[in-house]
Parts: C-alpha cells; structure tokens; sequence
C-alpha cells in the first residue's frame, strides 16, 4: 500500500509538471515576434495604438498567407521611449530565443536596438535575431555607419519624407516656420527639410527654426507668438503625439492664420486639436490614407480599410506594415524554416505589391524600403473622415516611389554563415 501511494503520489506529480509545459506542437504553431514600444508614458497613446494595428495585420496575413502554416504572434515590452528601457526588453527577447524584434516610435531607441542587436548576434550567433524597424525614421539609421545587415527598415525615411513635403509646399508659400521635437529624429527631420529647401526651392525663406523638448512642453503658447510674429506664411514640422496637438491647440486657441504644413498630422489627436479651423490648410505626408482606395477605385483596399474601420476609431496608419509582415511571410516560407540568417537573406531585393496595387521594394544597399509618398489635404469634401471631425484627407499630389530612391552612403557588412 505504501509504494502504490508513493507511485501515486509521483505520477501525480510528473503529470502536473507535463501540464505546466507548453507541448512542442502549441511551441511549434507560432513564430513570436518581440514587439518594444512605449505603452506607457507621453507617448503611450502611439504605442496602444500602433498594437491595434499590428494585431490587425497579424490577423489578416496569418488568415490569408501564414508563414510555414504557422502564426505570428506579438510579445510586448514597454520602453516608454527609453533606449535603455528598450535594451532591458531586447534582453529578454534574446533569453526567450524569438526571431524578430520590431519597434516603431524613436529614432534614439532604434539607434540602441541596432548595437544591441549586432552585439547580439555576434556574441550569440545560435541566438540571432532580426531587428523589424516599422517606424524609426532618421535617415542615418540605414546609412553609415549605423546601417545594419540585421535591420530591416519597413518604413519610408526622413530623407524620403522630406523630399515630398517640400516638393509638394504650394508656389505661393515664401515663408516658412521650421519647428521640430530635440532628439535625433527631429534634428534629422530640421536637417532634410533645409537640405531639400535649399535644393528644390530656394525661394522661400525660414523664418523661424525652432527644437522643443521631447515630449515635456505642456503649453506651446510662446512658440505660436513667435510663429506669428515671423510673418511665416507656413508652419513645416515633423512633430508628432502630445508635441503636435499640443502646439496644433495652441495655434487655434491664438488664431494662427496660417498653413499647417506636416509630416504627421494624420496621425491620432492632430486633427480634434484642429478642428474646423484646420479645413483647406493643413496638409501632411503619408503612405496613404483611408479615403485612397476609393480614390483609385481598389475595392480589395477599400474592404481591408472598412474592416478596420469598424473595429476601431481611429485611422489605418500602417499601410507598409502590411507589406512588413507579407515580405516576412514570404522569407520565412521560402527559407523553409525560421533561419534568421536565410530570412534576412530573402527579404534583400524583395518586391512586394501594397494595398494600392503600387511595388514597394526593400532596398538590398542598405534594407531601406522604397515606397510610394501621398500629400492629403485635410478637407470636409472626403468619403471618410477622421475621428468624427467631419474633416479627412484627400489626396492632392503623389510621389512615385522611384522618385524616392535616394541615395545612401551604407557600406552594408554581410556575414558569410
């Protein structure tokens, strides 16, 4: 009686440890991706939101084209735009052997992730990863010397960005008014956009060029006095989240009469902050918008927009990340396995088809995806508008992507094995 309790009693227990285990087939099912934003902080609201349409896509391309008959499944980590907050989570992606880490917000925590994530791989080459850059925009990013084999940028650049909002700034605009967040994506974004004023026109003077602190002003008041009494005819800045509708609210609540000319003013908030005063003056550039499907007549856009807009209250913003998590099912698929060394090696020189029916291309000099650019005017003569404003954007000018290869200076590094 005493052995068949003490066999009882160990059976009893092995079985609770089998329970507690994953089975090989549950491991086996998915393929993780290690997802760093910040989800709490100034900035919480891009990160909660950026999740969404992650999650999203995730559905969609694990229904339509699943890696290996696997799914991608996210693990979040919150850097609350700390770089150093961003190196504690790629630790404990790298400890949990996932495949890929992706990011989007910062181009500080980006510029930690790449040396993060090559001193990884090479310290631990049984223990790679992939570094699925969706959003971080410096141009220096994917030139020398940060430019990395393990990086894969799923986004346009600065430099790209820059190069349509002044090609597209309206002939009558002589004055502008450059204000931009202090850290490396502003400083990069001020940089592109005097370049590319000097460049493409030199005609219009900057009247004002200003940095604000990351996510620390509270009342944007003094600039838009200083915007006003510049005689700036435009205002032209990349800022985005708090830092944007903050100085948007700003402006209304002084009367700034004045265009607003951005590079993300589509994104969350930027239009309440606006409101009916933003209408035929406020432009932004964007790799599209929910109101292009029906533009261009692509009912298969249109029925992945409308999805999406049931389900949420705020627009699609990542129309290449679709492209992202389509390349990596390809490369993943065509690799056979998840090989990050085979992976990285097919997404060099992949094309891929977007939601508009437009080839977008990572570039294989220097990872750097090549897209098309739109500039939306933000207007009430829209199908859809933007979070029931009554305003949305409509396309008026379009930059094809070949006129968006840019020329890089990376002298990218490859391993051998």
């Amino acid at each position: 009686m005493r052995f068949r309790g003490i066999l009882a009693a160990l059976c009893g227990g092995l079985l609770s440890i089998l329970a507690a285990v994953p089975t090989a087939t549950a491991a086996e099912d998915t393929i993780k991706i290690g997802y760093i934003d910040p989800f709490s902080g100034p900035f919480a609201q891009s990160g909660d939101q950026f999740l969404q349409v992650m999650q999203f896509i995730i559905d969609d391309v694990n229904a339509r084209m699943p890696p290996l008959n696997k799914k991608f499944e996210l693990v979040t980590f919150d850097d609350k735009l700390q770089p150093s907050e961003a190196l504690i989570a790629l630790k404990r992606i790298t400890d949990q052997n996932m495949p890929f880490v992706m990011q989007c917000v910062g181009s500080n925590v980006a510029t930690a992730l790449i040396g993060g994530v090559e001193k990884n791989n090479e310290r631990n080459p049984d223990r790679r990863l992939i570094y699925l850059n969706c959003g971080a925009l410096a141009t220096e990013l994917t030139n020398a010397p940060l430019c990395n084999f393990w990086q894969f940028r799923f986004s346009g650049s600065v430099e790209q960005r820059a190069y349509a909002r002044v090609k597209t700034l309206p002939a009558e605009v002589k004055k502008v008014y450059l204000i931009n967040q202090d850290y490396v994506f502003g400083h990069s974004m001020e940089h592109d956009t005097k370049r590319f004023l000097k460049e493409l026109r030199p005609d219009i003077e900057v009247v004002g060029d200003e940095f604000v602190p990351l996510g620390k002003v509270k009342d944007f008041a003094p600039y838009v006095t200083k915007i006003k009494n510049s005689g700036a005819q435009s205002v032209v800045t990349a800022n985005y989240g708090p830092d944007l509708n903050l100085l948007l609210k700003a402006a209304v609540d002084a009367g700034l009469n004045v265009r607003f000319d951005t590079y993300l003013a589509h994104l969350t908030g930027a239009v309440t902050a606006l409101g009916p005063s933003g209408a035929d003056r406020t432009t932004s550039i964007m790799e599209q918008n929910e109101n292009l499907p029906y533009e261009l007549n692509i009912p298969a856009a249109e029925k992945f927009y409308a999805a999406f807009r049931k389900g949420h209250k705020f627009d699609f913003p990542g129309q290449p990340w679709v492209v992202m998590f389509e390349m990596l099912s390809r490369a993943i698929t065509e690799a056979g396995s998840v090989d990050v060394l085979k992976i990285a090696q097919n997404l060099e020189g992949m094309q891929q088809k977007d939601l508009l029916g437009k080839t977008e291309t990572m570039r294989k000099a220097d990872h750097q995806l090549i897209l098309p650019y739109y500039e939306g005017l933000l207007t009430k003569d829209v199908k859809f508008d933007t979070e029931g404003t009554g305003l949305g954007w409509k396309t008026i000018a379009t930059i094809p992507a070949e006129q968006e290869e840019m020329p890089t200076t990376c002298k990218m590094k490859r391993p051998t094995s």
